[in-house]
């Protein structure tokens, strides 16, 4: 186990000199912040919880979306997903192909089927225009207007309005959610120098005290008391961001690295595949079960999350690492 001068560090797996498995420790805990906040809507981007927040709809019911493959986030920075604004087209689209009465199902196999006469379009409910007519989903585009399966409901979709609606509710909105997310954001500015923690977690608790349901803000607090080396407040901030949104990766992601220092490895592994379950492009959380499931003996079952850690950070110390697991 790490003494208290690492507590700013995620345990990893490293290879000593005599070249045998060691545990390490890689920069940071998994982040949980947002992407930096833009005043043009159309070039923004959105995490889960902004985006949860704009339609109506709970985190999870995105993230299903992104796992099932219907539609997710296409921007991808420093290793966490955000969605752009094509992306809240998208969203919008299948939210009112849904509220109009055509099955999820139905929803997703237009999608794929879009995809397969659309080749190159990757992102279909985002870049065409979709409508449904009471007996087929059709889409239209500049060559004319195509169906590719069948619908059951009536929808002309438009975006009008989606600006002003992202502008009001994530940009410009002044309601306690609005000002908590403020707080939230100069905690995230204080956050990354120790000489400013305490501010830090001022503005968190200010957050929180407008609007109790800001998880982020909750893990954030949790990642500030594992660096005081205060392991059972933090852990109790982790588990009450996940009482506020039960599929929070990063809540998930850090309970499995307490879990895992103190050699729960059965419990970390619960964790980390949560949190992958949550978030599959989670690079970090790939790692480290990896990691977890080597040191229980299961090699064969860790290889593929190797795999896929390299396919996401292809590049550092820890994709070399990752590669020698898989010689």
């Amino acid at each position: 186990m790490s003494d208290s001068s690492d507590r700013d560090n995620v345990i990893r797996v490293g290879f000593g000199a005599d070249g045998k498995l060691t545990r390490a420790v890689s920069p940071e805990l998994a982040p949980s912040q947002p992407a930096p906040p833009r005043s043009d809507p159309r070039e923004g981007l959105y995490t889960v919880a902004e985006v949860a927040r704009l339609f109506g709809y709970k985190p999870s019911r995105l993230r299903y979306w992104h796992r099932s493959g219907l539609l997710g986030p296409s921007a991808r920075i420093a290793g966490r997903n955000y969605y752009t604004f094509q992306d809240l087209i998208g969203v919008r689209a299948a939210k009112g192909l849904l509220e109009q009465g055509v099955p999820l199902q139905q929803v997703r196999r237009s999608v794929e089927s879009l995809r397969e006469s659309f080749p190159r379009t990757i992102r279909p409910l985002s870049e065409l225009r979709v409508l449904a007519d009471g007996k087929a989903v059709v889409v239209r585009d500049e060559a004319g207007t195509y169906d590719p399966t069948t619908g059951q409901a009536v929808l002309d979709f438009r975006i009008d309005g989606l600006e002003s609606d992202v502008i009001r509710l994530l940009h410009f909105d002044h309601d306690d959610r609005s000002r908590a997310y403020e707080h939230y954001l100069e905690g995230c500015r204080f956050d990354e120098d120790e000489k400013t923690y305490d501010q830090a977690e001022q503005a968190y608790q200010k957050a929180l005290s407008l609007d109790p349901t800001l998880s982020n803000a909750l893990t954030n607090l949790g990642n500030l008391e594992y660096r005081r080396d205060q392991l059972e407040t933090a852990e109790n901030y982790y588990r009450r961001a996940l009482q506020c949104d039960p599929e929070q990766p990063e809540a998930l992601y850090n309970l499995g690295f307490l879990h895992f220092e103190r050699d729960e490895v059965d419990e970390a592994i619960g964790s980390f595949r949560a949190a992958l379950d949550s978030d599959p492009s989670f690079a970090d959380a790939h790692f480290n079960l990896a990691m977890a499931l080597d040191e229980r003996g299961e090699r064969a079952d860790a290889l593929p999350h190797w795999e896929r850690y390299l396919v996401l950070e292809p590049e550092g110390s820890w994709a070399d690492i990752a590669k020698k697991h898989l010689q």
